[in-house]
């Protein structure tokens, strides 16, 4: 095997092709420009706003001691800003009348204002990762990655006479075309580690499920070879790298088992893959997009942990009530006190995702958090005032060490700040400057 290969090494065997993380053993000798790790961009959406109360870090500058709602977030708050006071604009009615959940959803990435229909004339516009994607994605296998957890279509009237395509996608090709995201596990697997052949990849599919193997045993020699040309640590990091591979795997099977254990309705069928438990499938499908991104098979991706205006309960952290219902809190201190749970507990999963990057090492000393944009934020503001302004919104990462985080940056109310700013700035970190987009007034400092 030939020792100088690049980056872009995989591992292949009968309907599989397993790509590599960096190793430095099989780096082609080149200027640090050309060899310096991708920069990569996530966009995380949560609905019905947060409480803001607890949310807001009380000073502007260096952040220091965090708000309620962002204490799960400690350990990595040199790692991440915190924007207050950017705004949506046309996720406000503008003559429209009710429907502010659609429209939070559908402009959060577009900055445009959806049309007002629950028809098939429905309108947008091309969203920030897809345009990142227009030039990011073109090398790479897959231009963009669009996962979620709740299933959703693009048909029926789901708020005050918006399209349920305006609530269920955050990601869009164009002003008319959403991207449907893939809430199973399984799905996102088979797609990133299947191979180019779909016979190929449905033979090796069916041996797998038949005798209850891995992804791994078919690529295993492969990397027996790709292993003897490896250094001690490039073998240490492509053994933990399978391992993760393989974790992720057996996480996913299990998932699978228990939907198809008997239940007290069997006529109710489970979803193949997914797990029963909402952080279980929240991590398992972040677990996936950190494996996308460290073997560079897509550098954008979009990741709802939930459809805007959903009323998810959320029994398990003593929250019985519905999301959507409880976010019209009225100022009520105990129903604002379970939205803080809420809010809480979707920034605990939004850690454990910063801290499976912080551990994913990559070349030049950098780990996978050095160099992603990572974008996690709400179309809304307060749920109970469905205001647009104000928003909930965090950067984290560094970009390549092109952004300075470990602050709170407030932007005055009366300026209305665009969030389209924000990402004017991520699109030139990302190599895909543009003039203007959306309802953009210029390029935010980062």
């Amino acid at each position: 095997m030939n020792a100088r290969i690049t980056r872009r090494t995989a591992l292949k065997g009968l309907g599989t092709t397993l790509a590599l993380p960096w190793l430095e053993s099989l780096a082609v000798a080149a200027p640090a420009a050309v060899t310096a790790p991708p920069r990569r961009v996530a966009f995380i959406y949560v609905p019905n706003g947060v409480n803001m109360a607890e949310w807001t870090p009380k000073a502007e500058g260096k952040l220091t001691e965090l708000p309620g709602v962002l204490k799960p977030l400690e350990a990595f708050k040199d790692s991440f800003n915190v924007y207050s006071g950017l705004a949506l604009d046309k996720a406000r009615a503008n003559g429209d009348g009710p429907g502010d959940h659609a429209r939070a959803m559908a402009a959060f990435l577009t900055g445009r204002q959806p049309r007002k229909t629950h028809g098939a004339d429905i309108r947008a516009g091309m969203s920030a990762d897809q345009h990142i994607a227009s030039v990011a994605g073109q090398v790479t296998r897959f231009p963009s990655l669009e996962l979620g957890i709740e299933r959703g279509g693009s048909a029926g009237n789901c708020d005050s006479g918006y399209s349920c395509a305006y609530s269920h996608n955050l990601s869009w090709r164009g002003e008319s075309t959403p991207n449907s995201k893939e809430v199973d596990p399984k799905a996102v697997f088979e797609r990133l580690f299947g191979g180019n052949d779909p016979k190929e990849q449905a033979q090796a599919r069916a041996k797998r499920d038949l005798y209850n193997t891995s992804v791994l045993d078919f690529v295993n020699e492969d990397a027996k070879g790709l292993n003897k040309t490896l250094g001690t640590a490039d073998q240490k990091k492509l053994d933990e790298y399978l391992a993760s591979v393989r974790e992720v795997e057996q996480r996913i099977q299990k998932a699978k088992a228990a939907a198809n254990a008997p239940v007290a309705k069997p006529n109710v069928p489970a979803p193949t893959g997914i797990p029963k438990e909402y952080a279980d499938h929240i991590r398992l499908m972040a677990d996936l997009m950190v494996l996308a991104f460290q073997t560079d098979l897509t550098r954008v991706v979009t990741f709802p942990f939930a459809n805007e205006g959903s009323n998810r309960p959320y029994k398990f952290i003593d929250v019985p009530e519905g999301h959507h219902d409880l976010s019209h809190h009225g100022s009520d201190p105990k129903k604002l006190e379970k939205i803080k749970k809420i809010n809480t507990f979707h920034t605990e999963q939004l850690a454990y995702v910063l801290g499976k990057m912080r551990g994913t090492k990559e070349a030049n000393g950098t780990t996978l958090l050095d160099n992603v944009m990572l974008v996690y934020g709400s179309g809304n503001g307060d749920g109970n005032r469905h205001n647009h302004d104000e928003l909930p919104v965090l950067l984290c990462g560094k970009g390549g060490g092109s952004v300075a985080t470990g602050k709170h940056v407030a932007f005055p109310k009366k300026s209305e700040t665009p969030l389209m700013n924000l990402f004017l700035a991520i699109f030139e970190r990302m190599g895909a400057p543009a003039n203007s987009f959306g309802d953009s007034t210029g390029v935010l400092k980062l």
